[in-house]
């Protein structure tokens, strides 16, 4: 801390100038000497500069003295006189700006490379957003090579080329596989599924890419899904578990009966079931005079009228990616009681096909015991309930499950779930999957009758229980609060 004393007695031989007033020899002696004089330590402070000045005098007088005195005291003194400076500053707002202060110098050691984080020292360096590299360290973060190009992108501290970062960071789409563009206010702009995520540009919602008809995912580019023919798709995934003619399907339609007649709701009636196409569930859904109420794509259909339908005969054989050999056969359905048949569109996953079941035999039980004009949401919410908790007694283990809000409508001795899969070895993790994004699909519905009257349904049945909500149904014809 010599510099002030340095300052105000000029520079030694051989020093460089530095920057001080311009003065005479005579104002020299003036600017030296002419300074505060020190006063006792018993006179009173006159200002708040005193403690100021008496170190500034102590280090003048340090040239008289010996040298051994002066480098025995000569780091206190620096002390104290750094130290008296920063109180004067604090205390004194009005200290005048010095412009001939020096700066402080940066220690060596200040820079050091974001990279190798060694010091840099003495050489060239590249220096961004405070961060500095050696040339030499100055490489891409994901591909490794050196960074030569005047634009590059900053994550952090970690340099990268921008084709680099767009690569690991930039969405692509999951149908084209290409980088999701901007849209005009330089924005990235895709949609996403709200069960899967599958992300994917916004044109494809209008550019009749394939959709699957079950889990309504996209068709990606790489891949071809299973064209059924009647301009529905299906993916690999859920062709994997389809159920696609009538003779398959009657062992689930079986096991979904055993399922409500283990909460005592048996069905007494041998109600018919077909496997049916797409045009034929729709001719007989023109067929009903009365009817439940349909979702805009209709999978199964609880007919109350005779008619005449087709229904799948055999497995249709698979030829590429298209069904070949689809033999139908008509069958006429005979009214013998208040459910004349079920039908249910064929070439869905298993999963979806058993809860498609359980909601259009719930139609059936409903009218075979009577439950005479229920409204829209009345009816298909307590319908989508028992598909939901179908599938919930699928793909969930009893201890996960919820606090068996179906079994309440069983006898007060039995409190046991029906069996939990009809499947022979449990359910895969794809099936899993499906299976919750169908429950998915049922308790986020946005329809009024399925989707409102399900969540208004499924709260009823878990407070009062299955049973004393369907007693409340059939008095009230609405749900109890």
């Amino acid at each position: 801390m010599k510099w002030l004393c340095n300052f105000l007695k000029g520079p030694k031989p051989g020093e460089p100038n530095r920057r001080r007033p311009q003065v005479t020899a005579g104002e020299e002696e003036d600017a030296l000497w002419h300074q505060r004089p020190v006063r006792p330590k018993n006179d009173p402070p006159r200002n708040d500069n005193e403690e100021l000045d008496r170190a500034i005098a102590e280090s003048l007088t340090e040239d008289v003295k010996p040298p051994k005195e002066k480098n025995h005291k000569g780091d206190n003194n620096d002390e104290d006189l750094a130290r008296a400076i920063q109180d004067s500053l604090n205390m004194n707002p009005y200290t005048p700006y010095n412009p001939y202060a020096p700066s402080q110098a940066q220690p060596r050691g200040h820079r050091v490379c974001g990279s190798c984080k060694h010091e840099i020292g003495h050489g060239h360096y590249l220096s961004c957003m405070g961060i500095y590299w050696h040339p030499q360290c100055f490489r891409c973060s994901s591909c490794g090579h050196p960074i030569r190009e005047t634009e590059f992108t900053l994550l952090g501290t970690d340099p990268y080329h921008k084709l680099c970062y767009k690569e690991l960071h930039h969405p692509k789409c999951d149908v084209c596989l290409q980088f999701i563009p901007t849209n005009r206010s330089g924005l990235i702009e895709y949609r996403a599924h709200p069960f899967w995520g599958q992300k994917y540009c916004p044109l494809h919602e209008h550019d009749r890419t394939p959709r699957c008809c079950s889990c309504e995912k996209m068709e990606p580019r790489n891949t071809k899904y299973m064209s059924l023919g009647d301009g529905r798709s299906l993916c690999m995934e859920c062709l994997g578990s389809a159920v696609m003619d009538t003779g398959e399907c009657q062992p689930l339609y079986h096991s979904i009966r055993d399922y409500y007649e283990g909460m005592n709701m048996k069905l007494d009636q041998q109600i018919p079931m077909l496997l049916v196409e797409r045009q034929a569930l729709n001719e007989a859904m023109e067929g009903e005079s009365r009817g439940p109420h349909h979702m805009p794509e209709t999978r199964g259909l609880c007919l109350s009228e005779e008619q005449t339908v087709s229904s799948i005969l055999r497995r249709p054989r698979i030829g590429g990616n298209r069904l070949l050999d689809m033999r139908t056969q008509p069958q006429k359905l005979t009214r013998r009681c208040e459910v004349t048949a079920i039908l249910v569109l064929y070439g869905l996953p298993r999963l979806l096909t058993g809860s498609i079941l359980a909601h259009e035999l719930m139609h059936g039980w409903l009218r075979l015991k009577g439950y005479r004009n229920l409204n829209a949401e009345v009816e298909e919410g307590i319908c989508q309930v028992m598909s939901y908790l179908w599938l919930e007694s699928e793909i969930l283990p009893s201890s996960s499950r919820h606090a068996q809000p179906s079994s309440s409508y069983a006898s007060s001795s039995s409190s046991s779930y029906p069996p939990t899969s009809s499947k022979k070895g449990g359910i895969s993790h794809t099936e899993k999957k499906l299976g919750e994004f169908f429950m998915h699909q049922i308790a986020n519905d946005t329809s009024t009758a399925y989707g409102d009257g399900f969540r208004t349904a499924y709260a009823a049945v878990n407070k009062y229980g299955l049973r004393q909500t369907l007693n409340h149904i059939r008095l009230t014809g609405g749900f109890p609060v």
